[in-house]
């Protein structure tokens, strides 16, 4: 008989990865027990700094620092979400208008300094828009997941039981950058004037949707058990094939290493120049 493997993962619910976690997708050799966390980036930090799982989704900065500093984890070339970022900058317009000329000077809420949305967000405003980011301050209302990654002297923590939208309404921030829950207030507005139309031009000069999470394994999963990790990328490649393309014709889900190799290059290029990593990664090093 063929050895069963049980490895514990923490991955979210997409259109292609429910088809596994409804067991419509199985394997011979590979059970999946999955785990379930809401909301997803709580699974990071346990997975980064106690290896709470054989396999996870992570943040993708979360995993260039987690590389850059030894933790353990090898990224497997499986996109679990990506999304078009420039409408997650947002303003009170009840105390003016804002656009990203406007940024230089002012205080920034943001979750983490970490936080990947943040990452492209920043590259997209610095690179882009011609935003100073040295001349921001970010305030920032949690740790990153990576212990050992510090943040830059421009960032600051909002005092204890601070709330990011309440900070943002009362106009002790300026703007704040959200991830994938956005807040319900009509009076607050992206600070990129028509997001939509910028993403589009974006696209066009990128040919890709930015990557947030993708799937990790922990090394030692790797070095044990090589072949457990082939199944599950074969059981994730199955459910991506399963769902069938995102609407719109875009890849918000892209795997294998080609597929992925821009995103995560113009990422860790973003990530050098805001002090989130030492030094430039090469793709080559995160599989």
């Amino acid at each position: 008989m063929t050895e069963m493997t049980t490895l514990r993962i923490a991955i979210g619910d997409y259109p292609h990865t429910l088809p596994l976690k409804r067991g419509e997708i199985v394997s011979d050799t590979l059970k999946l027990d999955f785990v379930d966390v809401k909301p997803m980036h709580t699974a990071f930090k346990p997975m980064v700094r106690e290896h709470a799982y054989d396999a996870s989704e992570m943040a993708l900065v979360t995993y260039l620092q987690a590389k850059e500093h030894n933790k353990g984890l090898t990224l497997l070339p499986a996109a679990m979400l990506a999304r078009f970022q420039h409408g997650t900058v947002l303003h009170n317009v009840e105390r003016g208008s804002m656009s990203p000329s406007d940024l230089r000077g002012k205080r920034i809420g943001v979750r983490s300094y970490s936080q990947t949305t943040a990452a492209w967000m920043r590259g997209i405003l610095e690179n882009d828009h011609g935003v100073d980011l040295s001349r921001v301050q970010w305030v920032t209302f949690e740790d990153g997941h990576v212990a050992e990654a510090k943040d830059p002297p421009s960032v600051v923590r909002a005092g204890k039981g601070k709330d990011i939208t309440k900070m943002l309404i009362d106009g002790e921030l300026d703007a704040a950058i959200y991830g994938a829950a956005m807040p319900d207030d009509k009076r607050l507005r992206s600070v990129i004037g028509d997001p939509e139309a910028e993403a589009k031009k974006w696209f066009a000069k990128h040919r890709l949707v930015p990557v947030n999470h993708m799937v990790v394994v922990t090394d030692e999963l790797a070095r044990t058990k090589p072949d457990a990790v082939a199944e599950l990328y074969r059981l994730l490649e199955a459910g991506r094939r399963a769902a069938g393309p995102a609407p719109g014709g875009l890849d918000t889900a892209p795997f294998g290493r080609d597929a992925n190799r821009p995103c995560l290059e113009l990422l860790v290029g973003y990530a050098v120049q805001q002090g989130l990593l030492s030094r430039r990664l090469k793709v080559e090093e995160l599989w």
